[in-house]
């Protein structure tokens, strides 16, 4: 889900409409229509409507670019795993440059689940393996803020103002990592 007012990439309009609290669905649940993926076959579309990532490193881009927001999502991670969500995230292969929120809760990275990577760690594992929990990251200005099940778990001022416009990713990290993100 993402929610914005009216800040919006330059030049791009409203992809869809927003629901009566403002969140806009940048998922069908059916499809990956609209993303897109310099890694071809890492990511898919569960029959319970999850988006699914598994394999080597990839990364699943948004469809339009984003200045301040909010986006939220509902995650799960298999045992080892470790995935992210990055937004202001520019577009290409390989690592992009951009903002990361760690989707981690037991792999060999120490940043946790929740932390701005290499920004604001977050050392202590909150979420157990294979659990659905949700994640919601709010980035206005040079101010980020993200949840951990509705807990602030960093609140970060970014005085280089590093990331100020950029796409939303999904990340897939590392072969026997799974992960599934919906809402």
């Amino acid at each position: 889900l993402f929610r914005s007012g009216d800040v919006w990439g330059e030049g791009q309009a409203l992809p869809l409409t927003p629901d009566v609290s403002g969140w806009i669905r940048l998922f069908d649940g059916k499809t990956l229509s609209g993303w897109q993926t310099f890694d071809p076959g890492r990511w898919s579309v569960d029959a319970d409507g999850y988006i699914v990532g598994r394999g080597t490193r990839s990364h699943l881009f948004s469809p339009t670019t984003f200045k301040n927001l909010e986006f939220k999502a509902e995650v799960k991670l298999n045992h080892k795993g470790n995935s992210g969500m990055y937004f202001r995230a520019k577009l290409g292969p390989g690592w992009p440059e951009g903002y990361e929120s760690q989707v981690e809760n037991t792999s060999s990275d120490p940043q946790r689940t929740g932390s701005l990577y290499n920004r604001a760690k977050m050392l202590e594992q909150l979420i157990p393996d294979d659990t659905w929990w949700t994640q919601h990251i709010i980035a206005i200005g040079n101010r980020v803020i993200i949840k951990v099940n509705d807990k602030i778990v960093v609140d970060f001022v970014d005085e280089k103002r590093s990331f100020m416009e950029g796409h939303l990713a999904l990340q897939q990290h590392d072969p026997g990592s799974v992960v599934h993100y919906r809402n």
